[in-house]
């Protein structure tokens, strides 16, 4: 998701919070560079002004080093299953907390001794300082134009420092998806049999739970603005969502200051006043947030599948989730996603063999199922490939469902927090808190992120 969000709930979810807040996320679709010359395993491949890459792993004792974060279960035991496959290769893991690799990332990689694999703080940065290695010969060699082109391109850097487009410079351990958890007993309440099917059947729902006296969405804005999840599930519906990521992005002549953007402005103003948020949204935090709808104090949470585990322990058999709807009923639907990032170093000393093993969690079966037990999201990979079955009827079921779907539809976009390093903190966390509160009109606020966008570019 984005940043600010770290340090609330368990240390699962912060470390989900955090990865969220300095990786990129998914986008629509884009013509990727070049088709597969070949199935994985098929041997040797030579890129366009280099050498040759292989896709074949061979017998030789090979020990990689993984630079990773303090805390986080699922590279480690990724590893180890890959070793257990393959007894020729090792891995040294290094770990550290997620701010001090932000900090270290690029000595680590411009250093003699740099990680053949490494979890990505920033792409834009280490690639512009040439410490990233450019994996587009192995999507060709690997043939991961199979994998939905949404779930690739936020991963790619053209030359001039802007995502969505360009070369592709990392992977996703687990691809994360946003959506909306909903009370099922608080759903019978109010007549909901089913989750909406567009925006106008859940804002009816939201009328239906009010006057039924029921909270109908529980949602945080304290310090950071978790009414952004609604506020841009909305923004995604009402438009083209590559212009949501064109602004994302940075490309040139995208703006903030457009229809959808205060169509959806418009409606939080309008949930606001009709007393759909939490009436002290701006004082409740994350942890309260998730705590209240685990105790039933709400019919709806925005939020993401990093949570499922969790809501299914503290509410089991009681709680679903589904995608935000379109306006219509036939209208794709469009959510923010999120890939826990990693990439190959530069001056890695064995690049095919990292290559090889993100190529095999993304396709291997046990590796898929440790993705989904482990890191609780989708595993994303080929398209046609199935994901993992989590225990029927658990949220996590559904969540992993949505995050297929999603894949299917090629749906997933960036956050709009993650425009700037500084747009979330500086512009739409105080500027929404003003919005729900009537200290600041939809027109407003609109215009206010953009000033703050266009004052962060200029700098």
């Amino acid at each position: 998701m984005y940043e600010g969000m770290a340090g609330r709930t368990s240390s699962r979810t912060r470390r989900r919070l955090w990865r969220a807040s300095v990786t990129t996320a998914a986008v629509v679709p884009l013509a990727l560079v070049g088709a597969a010359c070949s199935a994985p395993g098929s041997g040797e491949r030579a890129p366009a002004g280099g050498g040759p890459v292989s896709t074949s792993l061979g017998t030789e004792k090979v020990t990689l080093n993984m630079y990773a974060e303090t805390g986080f279960p699922l590279a480690k035991a990724l590893a180890d299953e890959f070793t257990r496959q393959h007894p020729n290769v090792t891995f040294k893991v290094r770990e550290d907390q997620f701010t001090v690799l932000v900090e270290n990332a690029p000595r680590v990689l411009a250093g003699d001794n740099a990680p053949d694999i490494i979890r990505l703080p920033t792409m834009v940065d280490l690639v512009k300082d040439n410490l990233l290695k450019n994996l587009d010969p192995y999507f060709k060699a690997y043939g991961w134009d199979k994998f939905p082109a949404s779930q690739l391109a936020q991963l790619r850097v053209n030359k001039d420092g802007q995502r969505g487009s360009g070369p592709l410079y990392g992977l996703g351990l687990g691809y994360s998806v946003t959506g909306v958890f909903y009370n099922k007993d608080l759903a019978k309440k109010v007549g909901m049999t089913q989750p909406p099917t567009t925006v106008a059947e859940f804002e009816s729902l939201l009328a239906k739970a009010s006057k039924d006296g029921v909270q109908p969405i529980v949602q945080f804005n304290k310090n950071t603005a978790g009414i952004n999840f609604p506020y841009q599930a909305l923004q995604n519906q009402f438009t083209d969502p590559a212009q949501v990521n064109d602004w994302i992005f940075q490309k040139p002549g995208a703006t903030f200051d457009a229809p959808a953007s205060l169509k959806a402005a418009q409606s939080i103003e309008k949930w606001a006043k009709a007393g759909y948020f939490t009436k002290d949204a701006n004082a409740l935090d994350y942890t309260n947030m998730v705590g209240d709808f685990a105790k039933g104090q709400g019919l709806f949470m925005f939020n993401g599948d990093w949570e499922s585990a969790n809501l299914d322990t503290k509410m089991p058999g009681n709680v679903g989730f589904f995608l935000f709807p379109a306006e219509t009923a036939a209208g794709r639907h469009v959510a923010m996603s999120s890939p826990n990032t990693f990439g190959i170093g530069a001056r890695a000393e064995h690049p095919d063999v990292a290559a090889y093993f993100l190529n095999w969690l993304h396709t291997n079966d046990k590796a898929r199922k440790i993705l989904v037990d482990v890191g609780g999201s989708n595993p994303g990979g080929p398209a046609d490939l199935p994901v993992p079955q989590a225990k029927e009827d658990s949220v996590l079921a559904s969540t992993l469902k949505a995050s297929q779907q999603l894949a299917d539809e090629n749906g997933a976009v960036d956050f709009t927090a993650n425009a700037t390093g500084s747009i979330f903190a500086s512009a739409i966390t105080p500027e929404l808190q003003k919005l729900i509160v009537g200290q600041q009109t939809p027109e407003g606020y609109v215009k206010a992120v953009q000033k703050e966008y266009e004052k962060e570019l200029s700098r």
